[in-house]
Order: structure tokens, then C-alpha cells, then sequence
């Protein structure tokens, strides 16, 4: 007995959600005539999402299955609380993104301030402290797309030579204002997408080559492009021509994002170029950018605090107030800082996504120790799921017990 092909079921249930919630179908390039946002009840929504579930344990290779069946799931999920029924904010964020939501201890909050404190000039609050060298990397806003250009040429350059890029990709970049995010890229099929960087706060050189990594090259563009490229043109799986928010896709891909740069470069490779060719660019003291990279380098370990005030604020019902106060004093965030970040938290699009980046990072981080050489290329070119990555990384730390 033969089955129908499930992607365009699937692409029609994404756009009817949309209908619902703007801002659920993140990008798309298939057929127009699937992309049909006709009202249509949740309630109905949610048995053609059961339906879907049960017609996609039929589809072969199993890689492709379970990509599917990873999706929906979360589908059903969002379903859920658009039909009136609410679940614990844990749950919710294990049932979008199949990660667990974790936040940071107050022993781990403790010795990562101690850590910045060690490598902060001066005295007083950290924030002010830290705030004040971030000043001396400002980049105005009228030089930031001059300064993006060289940079993405190189990231492209070594993208290619290491990794690979379809031909006939490209993206466009621009900026914007009011939004809640530092950064966004938007597919747009047929191996293009554009790029926005909000300038709402000050854009700084030394977070330059990391942005244009995590949204172009190796990172977000270059995975939508690379999977189009394979598993849409070549293998025909055409629910690849959707990205969609608040699913499991979600955490693989910031997890890519997160870790694009490494893929490419070393650290010191950025070091040296932050405070060499770009520095002199921008017209800045590559004294002061190393300064601020030192102190830079010490904050990755708070990384993890955005989860934290996230969990406080929905899991925990904290008031605004509170987790303002944390954000600032954790998150070593001026306060017009720390409300852009209560604002990403707070938004009902965004508010399980924050754990995407830092639960991302990490597991994406541990497949690439354990998968070898080729482990990113099979980032950009597989339909891997979080629950994948988890077992091969399990696999693997089992097989070096050994």
C-alpha cells in the first residue's frame, strides 16, 4: 500500500496555524498554492495535526519520519494552547523544542561574576564597568554595513573552501529598528534569505564577525540554503522548503548559529582580526577591542542567564521588576539593555525560544566533539533532530568510556 507524500499536508497545517499566530511560518519557498492561510478553527486544526502524526509513521528513510514526526508534535503543542489548554512552562518548552529548559545555578551565577570581575578595569558595578568598554567598540551606524562587507567576504571564502555553498545562494543585508531580537535572518527560498540587524542598542565591531557567522555564513542562510540545495531539489522532501518557529528545528538550527564562527575559525584567527585589519577599519584602538574581548570572553559563561530570567518570569511568576533587577545584575546589563532582553523574554512569539540559543549551543557543541570532521557538514545537509543529536552524542561519549 502506498502513502501519500505527507510535506504538503504538513505546509498547509503550518500556514492554517499562522493564520492564528504571524510570525509561526518563519520562512517559505514551495508551492505558492500550499501556503493557504484560510480561518480554519484550532479545534479542527489540531485532529488534522493527529491525523498527520499518525500518516507520517509510514514514510521512509526513517531520518526523514522522524524529522516529521518531531515536528508535528511541537505543531500540536502550539495547537494546544490555541485551543484554550495551558501546560506547565517546562513542559511547554520541551514540547516545542524537545530540550530541557535549564537555567543556572546561584554557585554557577556566583563564579561566572567572579570570572568577569577578574578581567573588568576599575571599580564599581560590573554593568557600568563592563558598559564602559563596550563604548569604546561601538560601531556607528552609518559604517556597520561597510564593516559587514569584508567580513562576510571571508566567512564566505572559508565557507565555501571548508564546508561547501550551493551555487546560486545569496542573501541581502539591511538595518532596522524595534524589534526584539539583535539579529534576524528571513528565508526566502529558491537558496535566498535577507538579513536585519537591529540597532535599537549600539552595535558593537567585536560582536560583528560572530552576527555575520550566526546569520549567514556558516550559519543560519547557509543551512537553509545547503538543506534546499539536497534535501528539497535532490531528494524531493519538500517540508524543507518550510522553517517554522517554536519547533525542534529550532534548537538545531541555533545551535549551528551559535557555534558557526568556531566552525571556521579559531579564536585566535577572530582575536587577530578583530584587533588587526577590522580594528583599523572602524578607525578603533585594537587596545581597547582586546580589552574588551578579555572581558568579553569571561561573559560567554553567563550566557545561560537569559534561560534563567526566562524560568523566573513564566515558570516562577517573579514580577517584571525582579527579573529586570537579575538581568542587570547577572546579565551585566545596563538597564535599557536589560529591557530589551525582558522584551525578547516577554514576547509571546519568543518566550520558550531563548532556551533554543544556550540548550542549542550546548548540544550542537557536544555532537561536533563527538561527530569528527564531517559532523557540520551533516548539520547543514541532514534533517537532524534534537533527539538525534542527543543519542549520537550519548553514543559517542559511551564509545570513548571504552
Amino acid at each position: 500500500m502506498t502513502h501519500p507524500d505527507p510535506a504538503e499536508a504538513y505546509v498547509r497545517l503550518a500556514h492554517a496555524i499562522d493564520a492564528h499566530e504571524e510570525g509561526f511560518v518563519d520562512g517559505y519557498g514551495g508551492p505558492p498554492g500550499w501556503a493557504d492561510r484560510t480561518p480554519t478553527p484550532p479545534a479542527e486544526l489540531r485532529e488534522r495535526a493527529r491525523r498527520l502524526l499518525d500518516d507520517v509513521q509510514a514514510v521512509e528513510p526513517s531520518e526523514r519520519r522522524a524529522f516529521l514526526e518531531a515536528q508535528v508534535r511541537a505543531m500540536l503543542v502550539t495547537l494546544d494552547r490555541l485551543c484554550g489548554e495551558s501546560r506547565p512552562y517546562r513542559d511547554e518548552v520541551r514540547g516545542l523544542f524537545d530540550i530541557e529548559p535549564v537555567g543556572m545555578t546561584q554557585e554557577e551565577l556566583d563564579a561566572a561574576l567572579a570570572r568577569v570581575e577578574a578581567h573588568l578595569p576599575g571599580s564599581g558595578p560590573l554593568p557600568a564597568r563592563l558598559e564602559a568598554l563596550r563604548e569604546r567598540v561601538v560601531v556607528p551606524r552609518e559604517r556597520i554595513l561597510d564593516l559587514a562587507q569584508p567580513i562576510l567576504a571571508e566567512l564566505r571564502a572559508r565557507t565555501r573552501a571548508r564546508l561547501g555553498l550551493p551555487d546560486g545562494e545569496e542573501f541581502t543585508i539591511g538595518l532596522v529598528n524595534d524589534r526584539p531580537w539583535s539579529g534576524y535572518n528571513w528565508p526566502l527560498g529558491n537558496l535566498k534569505s535577507r538579513i536585519d540587524i537591529n540597532t535599537d542598542l549600539p552595535v558593537l565591531l567585536t560582536n560583528l564577525p560572530d552576527l555575520m557567522a550566526h546569520e549567514g555564513y556558516p550559519g543560519h542562510h547557509t543551512e537553509h540554503a545547503s538543506k534546499e540545495a539536497r534535501l528539497v531539489r535532490d531528494l524531493g522532501w519538500r517540508e524543507h522548503s518550510l522553517q517554522l518557529l517554536n519547533t525542534p528545528e529550532c534548537a538545531v538550527s541555533e545551535g549551528i548559529a551559535m557555534n558557526a564562527l568556531g566552525a571556521v575559525m579559531t579564536g585566535d584567527e577572530v582575536r587577530g582580526w578583530l584587533t588587526g585589519d577590522l580594528a583599523a577599519q572602524a578607525g578603533l584602538d585594537a587596545a581597547e577591542v582586546g580589552a574588551y574581548l578579555d572581558a568579553a570572553r569571561a561573559v560567554e559563561h553567563l550566557r545561560a542567564v537569559n534561560a534563567s530570567a526566562a524560568l523566573m518570569l513564566h515558570a516562577e511568576g517573579r514580577p517584571e521588576a525582579e527579573v529586570l533587577d537579575f538581568l542587570q545584575t547577572y546579565n551585566l546589563l545596563t538597564p535599557e539593555r536589560a529591557r530589551q532582553s525582558l522584551r525578547f523574554i516577554s514576547n509571546p512569539t519568543f518566550r520558550a525560544y531563548t532556551f533554543t540559543y544556550s540548550a542549542g549551543q550546548e548540544l550542537v557543541g557536544d555532537f561536533l566533539e563527538v561527530g569528527g570532521d564531517g559532523a557540520f557538514r551533516r548539520l547543514l545537509s541532514e534533517p537532524l533532530t534534537p533527539g538525534r543529536l542527543h543519542a549520537e552524542v550519548a553514543a559517542g561519549e559511551d564509545r570513548a568510556r571504552r
